[in-house]
Parts: C-alpha cells; sequence; structure tokens
C-alpha cells in the first residue's frame, strides 16, 4: 500500500497543467453538482456552489471534457493541453426531462460517505452472455457467487462482505424487487433481464436509506433502460457448453412527436447445465412506453420472467466429490438414502451427479412485473418523484417421494385385506401464489451547499402456500390434487425518511439521513409438516446514519460514516421456530465505514475499512424445533471487520488493470454447537467460544486486464481468488470449502458496416484453467453409535467452457 502512494505521489509531482472552469445554465445560473470528466481516464470531479470546478495534475497532450448535469444536454469538448485551461462552459437545456431521477432518492451521490460500485451498460453488455445478474457482478469487491447448475444459468445467488443475498436489498427504479417472506431474490424468474438494464450500483454495508427488505450488509440499485431518441432494433445471441443457448430481440420507437417513446424485448435461454439434468428454460420480456417534456416523466415498464428449472439444490454428497465408496454405502447404512440411490450414486459422475431423477423434478414459475413511474420538476430547485408498482407471482416446485407416511399428509392408512399399508410412494407440488403491491415516493431539493431528500413508501404483500398430491401409489382418503396444506401471509411495510447532505466549505460535506420502518406480518394456517403456525408479528425501526465526507483536492477524497441497520426475521425463521422454545428476534447492525481514494490520469487507488457489529444476528447452530428441522437462533454478538483495497492502472490507452481485494475476519463471539444425537435421540452441545461465520473468506480478490490489441478488438483476462469458507460455525476443516482460484478469458470484436450500425463478436472461456472447486455447501451432523457423521451437498462448478455470441444493432 505504501508503495502504491509512492507511485500516487510521484505521478502528481510530474504533471503540471490543469483545467478550470465554471458550468452555467443558459439563464447564466451556477450548476452545482455537474460532473466533469476526462474521457477513458479515472479523472473526475464535480462542480461547487459556484459552478466552478478544477482537475490538476494533468498531462501534456490532447484529451476529450465530458460535462452532465441531470435536465441538461452533455457537452463534450476536445481541450489541447499545452498549457493551463480556463473554460466557460454552458449547459442546454434538454427538451425532455432524463430518467435518472427514478433512481436518486436511494442512490449513494458523489459526495455520499459510503463504500458503492457503479456498472454501466457497456460493461453489463460486454459480459451480458445468458448467465443471471449475480454472475455480471462477480468482478466487484467483496462479490462472491455460486451456481446450483455449475454453470451461471438457472438458480444463482452471492453473497457480499459474506452476507447472504436474503440480507441484500434489491431495487428497480427504486422499487422494491426483494420477495418480502424469505427477503431473498430469486433471479432465475427475471431471466435475461441485465438487456434491459441501464446501469446498476451497489452500496456495500447499510448504505443509504431505501425501499422494500432491510439493507442489512448491501444494497443493489438497478435502472433500466432510458430514453433513447432514435429508433433502433437489436439482437442478442450466444451459444456455450452444456447445449447453452441464448436469444433475445430489442427494438424501440425512439422519441416520436417529441414526447413518446416505446421499447421492448423478448428473450429465450435454455441450457443443460453443467450438473446432470439441471436444466433450464427461461423466457422473458420488457416493454415500456413513456411519456416525456422538459419537466415531467410517465413511463409504464411490464416485465415478466418464466422458469422452468430441474432441481439440483440437494448438491453432491462430499464422499461422491470424494469418491469415498464405504463413505457412500453407509448413506444406505444410516437410512440416509435408499439401497437404489446408493446404487445411483456409486455409478454416477463424482463431479455431475443429481440425487434426483424422476422426470419432472422441476421448479415452475412465472412472476410479472408493473411499474407506473411520475417525475415532475418544479422550478429549478424542486423534483417529486412517484411510482406504484404490482409484482404477481405464481408457480410450483414437483417432487417424487418414496414411502411417506400417510399420517404426515393428514391421510388414513390403506387396508388391504389384513395387511395395513402406512406409507407410500406419491408424487407432490408445493404452491406459491402471491401480489405484492404498493407506492413509494420522494421529493428532491437542491440548491447550493443543500441537498435534501424527503420520502415514503408502503408496500403490502399477500402469499398463499399450499400443497397438492397429484399422484400415489394408494390413494387412501384423499381426492384427486388432494391438499394437504395451505397457509396465507400477509405483510405490509411503512417507511418515511429524510436524508440531507450539506456542503460545509469547498471541502468538507456532512450528511444525515434517518429512516423510520414499521412492518406488520401475520401467518395463518396449516404448515407442510401439518402444524399449525399461525401467528402475528409488528417492527418498529429507526435507521440512522451520519458521515463526512472531505475532499482535500482534486484527486483526493475521504470519509467516515456510522449507520444503523434493523432487520426482522424472515418467514422460515418464524415458521420454523420452536413454539415452545425462544422464538426469534429482530437483527441490529451498527455499521462503522472509512475510506480514502486517490487518482491520477494513470492510477486511482482506495482503500475502505469497515466494522459491521451484530447484534442477536440469525445463525444456524444445529438446534432443532419440536419436529426435528433445523432453526436459526438469535447469537448476542458477532461481526465482520475488514478492509477493501481498489486499484486502477493505465499505464497506456489501450492498457488498463482493476483490481481489487478484501481482507475480512468474520467472528461469532460465545458459540455454542448442537448435534443430533441418534443413540440418545436428544441433542449434544459443545461450547467452542469464538468462531468463524459460515460463508464468509478472510480474502476475496479480483483482477480484470482489458487490452485493446487493435481499434476494435479488446481481450480481457479475468480472475477471482476466494479464500477458505466454512460451511457451517463451528470452523471445522471438516466441514468448510476449499479456497479456489478462477480465471476468466473474454475478447470482443466490433465492426460497423455499411448496412448495421454495428456488430459485435464475443468470446467467452470460462475457468480457462480447469479448475476443481465448489462454491457452495450445506451440511447436517449427527452421532450414532458414539461416532459423528455427517449428511452434507457440494455445488461443484463447470471446468472449463465455453461460450460465443453475437449482437447486431441497427
Amino acid at each position: 500500500m505504501f508503495f502504491v502512494l509512492i507511485l500516487l505521489t510521484g505521478s502528481g509531482a510530474l504533471a503540471q497543467l490543469t483545467i478550470s472552469g465554471k458550468v452555467m445554465s443558459p439563464d447564466n445560473e451556477p450548476l452545482p453538482g455537474a460532473s466533469i470528466v476526462i474521457d477513458g481516464t479515472t479523472t473526475g470531479t464535480v462542480a461547487n456552489e459556484n459552478g466552478q470546478f478544477t482537475l490538476n495534475n494533468l498531462n501534456k497532450g490532447t484529451c476529450n471534457l465530458r460535462v452532465s448535469f441531470i435536465g441538461y444536454k452533455t457537452f463534450t469538448t476536445k481541450v489541447n493541453l499545452s498549457e493551463n485551461v480556463t473554460l466557460s462552459i454552458t449547459l442546454q437545456e434538454e427538451d425532455v426531462m432524463t430518467e435518472e431521477v427514478f433512481v436518486l432518492a436511494t442512490r449513494a451521490g458523489n459526495k455520499t460517505p459510503v463504500a458503492s460500485t457503479q456498472i454501466q451498460k457497456s460493461q453489463i453488455a460486454d459480459e451480458n452472455m445468458g448467465q443471471d445478474i449475480p454472475y455480471l457482478l462477480s468482478s466487484t469487491p467483496s462479490f462472491v457467487t455460486t451456481s446450483d447448475a455449475g454453470a451461471g444459468v438457472g438458480y444463482t445467488g452471492f453473497r457480499i462482505r459474506g452476507t447472504d443475498a436474503n440480507r441484500i436489498n434489491v431495487t428497480v427504479n427504486g422499487i422494491p424487487v426483494n420477495d418480502a417472506e424469505s427477503q431473498g431474490v430469486w433471479w432465475v424468474n427475471m431471466p435475461d433481464f441485465a438487456t434491459s438494464v441501464e446501469n446498476i450500483q451497489i452500496q456495500r454495508g447499510v448504505g443509504t436509506s431505501t425501499q422494500g427488505a432491510s439493507a442489512f450488509g448491501a444494497t443493489i440499485n438497478m435502472q433500466t433502460n432510458t430514453l433513447q431518441k432514435d429508433a433502433y432494433a437489436g439482437y442478442n445471441g450466444s451459444a456455450g457448453s452444456f447445449n447453452t443457448f441464448k436469444n433475445s430481440v430489442s427494438i424501440g420507437s425512439g422519441l416520436l412527436k417529441n414526447h413518446f417513446s416505446f421499447d421492448a424485448r423478448l428473450s429465450k435461454i435454455s441450457s443443460d447445465g453443467f450438473i446432470d439434468r439441471a436444466s433450464s428454460d427461461l423466457k422473458s420480456f420488457f416493454v415500456s412506453g413513456g411519456y416525456y417534456s422538459t419537466n415531467t416523466i410517465l413511463k409504464l415498464n411490464i416485465f415478466s420472467g418464466k422458469e422452468k428449472t430441474y432441481q439440483a439444490w440437494n448438491g453432491i454428497p462430499s464422499v461422491r466429490l470424494n469418491s469415498d465408496i464405504d463413505g457412500m454405502k453407509r448413506y444406505g447404512e444410516h437410512w440416509l438414502y435408499t439401497p437404489e440411490q446408493v446404487d445411483e450414486m456409486l455409478a454416477s459422475n463424482p463431479r455431475t451427479y443429481n440425487r434426483y431423477t424422476y422426470d419432472n423434478e422441476t421448479d415452475n414459475y412465472q412472476q410479472d412485473h408493473f411499474q407506473l413511474l411520475f417525475d415532475q420538476k418544479f422550478g429549478t430547485y424542486f423534483n417529486l418523484n412517484a411510482a406504484l408498482h404490482y409484482t404477481g407471482g405464481r408457480g410450483y416446485y414437483e417432487q417424487y417421494r418414496e414411502d411417506d407416511k400417510f399420517a404426515d399428509y393428514g391421510l388414513n392408512d390403506v387396508i388391504i385385506s389384513s395387511d395395513t399399508i402406512t406409507s407410500t410412494n406419491l408424487i407432490r407440488q408445493k404452491w406459491l401464489d402471491n401480489g405484492f403491491y404498493g407506492g413509494i415516493f420522494s421529493l428532491k431539493y437542491t440548491r447550493n451547499k443543500i441537498d435534501f431528500t424527503f420520502g415514503a413508501g408502503w408496500n403490502k404483500f399477500d402469499g398463499n402456500h399450499f400443497g397438492k398430491i397429484i399422484w400415489a401409489k394408494y390413494a387412501s382418503n384423499g381426492s384427486k390434487d388432494y391438499e394437504w396444506y395451505r397457509n396465507k401471509g400477509i405483510k405490509t411495510d411503512f417507511n418515511i425518511y429524510s436524508k440531507v447532505n450539506l456542503s460545509i466549505t469547498e471541502k468538507v460535506n456532512l450528511y444525515a439521513d434517518i429512516q423510520y420502518r414499521n412492518i406488520l406480518y401475520s401467518i395463518d394456517g396449516i404448515d407442510d409438516d401439518y402444524r399449525d403456525i399461525t401467528q402475528d408479528h409488528q417492527f418498529d425501526f429507526l435507521n440512522p446514519k451520519l458521515g463526512i465526507f472531505y475532499q482535500p483536492s482534486k484527486q483526493t477524497k475521504a470519509y467516515i460514516s456510522w449507520s444503523v441497520g434493523h432487520r426482522e426475521p424472515n418467514r422460515d425463521n418464524f415458521v420454523d421456530a420452536d413454539p415452545n422454545g425462544k422464538q426469534p428476534t429482530y437483527e441490529t447492525l451498527n455499521d462503522f465505514e472509512a475510506g480514502y481514494s486517490h487518482s491520477t490520469p494513470k492510477i486511482s487507488a482506495s482503500a475502505n475499512f469497515y466494522f459491521m457489529d451484530y447484534k442477536n444476528q440469525l445463525i444456524l447452530t444445529g438446534e432443532i424445533n419440536d419436529v426435528g428441522s433445523a432453526i436459526m437462533v438469535n447469537v448476542d454478538k458477532s461481526y465482520r471487520a475488514g478492509i477493501e483495497l481498489i486499484l486502477g492502472i493505465k499505464p497506456f490507452a489501450n492498457l488498463s488493470w482493476e483490481l481489487n481485494a478484501t481482507f475480512s475476519q468474520n467472528k461469532i463471539t460465545n458459540f455454542t454447537e448442537y448435534v443430533d444425537n441418534w443413540d440418545t435421540k436428544g441433542q449434544d452441545s459443545t461450547y467452542l467460544g469464538t468462531t468463524d461465520i459460515a460463508f464468509s473468506p478472510n480474502v476475496v480478490a479480483n483482477s480484470v486486464i482489458d487490452y485493446k490489441l487493435v481499434k476494435n478488438l479488446k481481450i480481457s483476462l479475468i480472475s477471482q481468488y476466494v479464500g477458505k469458507q466454512y460451511i457451517d460455525n463451528s470452523s471445522n476443516n471438516n466441514r468448510s470449502l476449499n479456497a479456489y482460484f478462477v480465471n476468466n478469458l473474454r475478447i470482443g470484436y466490433t465492426i460497423h458496416p455499411v448496412l448495421i450500425k454495428e456488430i459485435e463478436f464475443h468470446i467467452l472461456i470460462n475457468n480457462l484453467l480447469n479448475a476443481q472447486y465448489e462454491t457452495n455447501a450445506w451440511v447436517y451432523s449427527y452421532i450414532y453409535d458414539g461416532a459423528r457423521y455427517k449428511m452434507d451437498g457440494y455445488f461443484p462448478q463447470a471446468g472449463i467452457n465455453f461460450w460465443a455470441g453475437i449482437n447486431l444493432k441497427f
């Protein structure tokens, strides 16, 4: 790190030239906050309250200066830097408003004291060949992905700083996407959504106030495609290993009669998956229509995804991965698998084995989103943003079950002659049928030294859970499509917040943000294990945030912040809890962050320190409920502490190197582990003291090298290292994921023929060195005949695999 700072200091000493100036409106009013950037570099700044700016320590030569401000046309000019340059820039008002207003209320700005990363449309397009959004974000700091099918298509997941996805807030155009009950986001329900995304901001830590689920570790804020004034059409197609195919067509009307615009996309993705039978059949569409004027935007977005995915969520037992024949036989000897399942496991491929063999062991779901977005500008300083939304989802997963007891379904035993049959093979479906709707708004005031936002939101979830038996070897007294359970969850979420960014001086900004959130959640009915789970809960949270942003020079920035986040238990935490035991309560996070960055035209470097102090974090300890299912319990103290380092190097115009690394400690204090004892039919407990939080690697590092071989040919080498992860909270090496290092190679070539605006060719080679690694796992431990054993499932990722794609733009 000291070597980097020396480099930064040295490069600053060699450069002497400056570009300074003032950014004004046509009425000769200053435009504070206008963005000034030198294209192709990391050098940039924002105008102060008087519209003035300065870019220092610039090298001689020619550069392109780009100046932008919301509501005004972007200004670009070529500057010849042979001496200091002073500019007077007047931005012209847009004929129509720009759509960044839809996400500004929940996003971090240039001077907001939080750790954030912005991903633009061009970067998304370079990487979008059919894999889910988590894989397109995998090179960002502290980000770790996983895929059930092993190739990034189908069920995928991610963690940020070790935080699982149901603690990470996700919004689209400021509208909540997280499922209200599980608090997770299922990307398989949004196939190829990346094609309709304009940009993404990731905030690590608690971040700024947002809508929807608790931001308890990070926030992902996505903005969909913005207005394109010219008509267009496009095709995006790719093919890859494991019979993976993607086809997507897009069209847009451009701006019609200076006020109207229409856009549409239709996509299909299919894949056999790396894991046996882990196939995916994914379809989606996105349509949008908008009205635009100088001060008003009214826009309707409708997008939908439909998926059919063969289940691969059981993983591969470690005994199969390690070709441990005795261990695989033990699965039968201990009644974990049937003899037929053991034989299938023994005969399978160690890295692609899938326990499920029933033809229709699939997940089937459709999710439809409706968004009505409105923005109104009042004069120079006020902006009102509002939205109504509805998300409807309906679907099921189907399972073949062997030798299930009739009593588990509320059915009578079957008597044939003198024999009493107490169990049967059957096929069942577990259904979800839910709706999520509500409204949000924000009022933003910006003038001189103050940027103030006041906002609120109200959202309601109405979800039905029920199960059907569609076939049974012995029907008992059940009718066709017999329903053995049904329950309903209703959840309302209201929040109100205000945030202010105040310029004390040209160098110092103060940030304050406070949110009140009220949650009402009720569950009524019978669960799949035939228990009555009726219950009601109410939570009231106050989430304050304070920070200082300091910019001593145009090249150097620093900040420090403190934020509080609260998170209510999710549906499973409530439903699985032992009704006679301790009930789950809400979690609290105190997040302390400090950051420093320095940039020159050739090198930029930043460091972010964080300490995330948890109270009552919900974790797995091995404890079970009254029917033997694992439950999550609150632990008094736990924490995450780390440093995120980011370095960008651009030694030549055609070569850039982006690196980031996170080094962390993630601990639970005073941890007690519980293990089922089959001999005593109880549980054994062991106090382990301070242990590591599961799935929290101490090191995560990424590298992206981009090299333009010729003008239109770019080669990128993308590398990721993820350190060892424990798969439970006991810090036992026997229950862990090995560290892995993976390299991908991407080649892109662009041409501009006469009849087509642009043709892009892409080649992607994933896992270039054919590493064998696993990204996720689960484990169940038990004691039998005085010895400890385990049942587990690991999720191997594909070896070297290939993708090729083409993008046509008309």
